[in-house]
């Protein structure tokens, strides 16, 4: 166990102790921050900077639907008016206009009846455009087989039946207290979760088979196994390296701590100041909530259950690291080189790739059969369930769950362990899974 200590505060404090660690600890909640802005930015600017205004020639043999096209700062309309086949008029006006068209709406006679539109151009119309002329004819379309009826105040009629629900999600506990929830917030947070422990996982894996296939390269294992057992190496770098990821989950925790508290604070008084009569109604009656605005997204976030998300985390963040780390600190033992490691290393990642696309499908049907199973099978778990708990997940099926999990990432490390002890003081020669297996089996 002295060993086994030395080992482990060895790997800890190569990483914990540079300088770049702390730097990046402290920077990556705000690259996050920043990283999620940052297209809603761009998206933005490129609206903003966009002046170009678009000519699109349109073509009405309808005879009265093109004025339905109303021009925008972004769309200038021109009509055509030709003899001949929709698409010889559309085809000749196209070539005597030049670069100054940018395409032709041909609307065909029959376009109440068959809703069908055509546009010419030389280049593919993008998204935005093509959407702009199905929502004004469209709706036009709409409004022509509306009249077609002959009723009195029709679309007035339809506008007052129209009906846009709002659905309150109000939670219960076993005393019948009531609190508010969010659908969509769950579904955040538990994608984020997922995100983090699937990162996490591969991150730090990848750290360790790193640290193994250097120190077999420069022969260092070589000194350091002359006065410490070959499973005890693996075991101190998988448990050194994964207390480094629990530090720095620990710090982040702390910085989102402190800043939701913050902002909490910071909407509380906004929302007492501007409403007060509505704040003490929230506070007597969380059932009455409208379900919209702050005050509705601020006692979602009170209504969930960070402690038990935060256990959870870790307990599947140290299962599901133990599980693959282990693997990846046998199949760095059976390289020389980082450069041969793939072969080894694309299954470990093929099967996170399915726990997190696994994880994104359930988000949907959290508790539907899919969403059960990859829960329970250890490879899928870590990742799932983190999607999983924010809707309260059966206590049986946690417990269950982490059982699996650690059992069998017991399992995977006492394999990788026969693995390790064979692997690293093996030079010379490319290995195969065929040969890994005789070392699991000591022959």
């Amino acid at each position: 166990m002295k060993r086994l200590r030395l080992i482990i505060a060895h790997e800890y404090m190569m990483i914990v102790g540079k300088k770049s660690f702390i730097i990046m600890t402290l920077l990556i909640p705000f690259l996050i921050v920043i990283a999620g802005a940052v297209p809603v930015l761009i998206a933005y600017v490129n609206e903003q900077a966009d002046s170009n205004v678009e000519q699109i020639a349109v073509l009405d043999k309808s005879n009265g639907l093109a004025g339905a096209l109303v021009p925008t700062d972004k769309y200038k309309f021109i009509p055509i008016n030709a003899a001949g086949a929709p698409e010889t008029a559309a085809r000749d006006f196209y070539k005597k206009t030049g670069d100054g068209i940018t395409a032709v709406v041909v609307i065909p006679e029959d376009v109440e009846k068959t809703a069908n539109v055509t546009i010419y151009s030389e280049q593919t119309i993008d998204v935005s455009t093509k959407e702009y002329i199905n929502r004004c004819l469209g709706d036009t379309i709409a409004a022509c087989r509306l009249a077609s009826h002959n009723i009195d105040n029709l679309e007035q009629i339809i506008d007052e039946v129209k009906v846009n629900v709002t659905v309150n999600s109000i939670k219960w506990d076993e005393e019948g207290n009531e609190q508010a929830t969010s659908t969509e917030l769950s579904m955040i947070l538990g994608m984020i979760l997922a995100m983090i422990i699937y990162t996490f996982v591969l991150m730090y894996g990848a750290m360790i088979m790193n640290s193994v296939v250097e120190e077999k390269t420069n022969r260092i294992v070589e000194v350091v196994v002359s006065s410490c057992r070959p499973v005890e190496l693996m075991f101190g770098k998988i448990i050194g390296v994964g207390l480094v990821g629990i530090t720095q989950f620990a710090i982040w925790v702390v910085i989102l701590g402190v800043g939701g508290t913050i902002l909490s604070m910071i909407g509380l008084s906004s929302i007492a100041a501007a409403q007060p009569a509505a704040m003490e109604a929230a506070a007597t009656a969380p059932s009455s909530v409208d379900g919209s605005g702050l005050q509705t997204m601020l006692m979602a976030f009170g209504g969930v259950n960070y402690g038990s998300l935060l256990v959870n985390f870790v307990l599947y963040f140290i299962g599901g690291y133990l599980l693959y780390g282990s693997l990846f600190a046998a199949f760095g033992s059976a390289v020389d080189q980082a450069s041969d490691a793939s072969q080894f290393t694309t299954p470990i990642i093929l099967f996170m790739m399915i726990a997190l696309y696994a994880g994104i499908a359930c988000a949907t049907n959290p508790n539907g059969p899919m969403a059960v199973w990859c829960s329970m099978i250890p490879f899928t778990s870590p990742v799932v369930m983190m999607v999983r708990l924010p809707y309260d997940v059966p206590l049986w099926q946690q417990a269950l769950s982490v059982v699996l999990l650690f059992a069998t990432a017991l399992a995977v490390t006492w394999f990788a362990a026969r693995i390790y002890r064979t692997g690293i003081l093996l030079y010379g020669k490319k290995r195969s899974f065929k040969d890994l297996f005789k070392w699991v089996l000591n022959k």
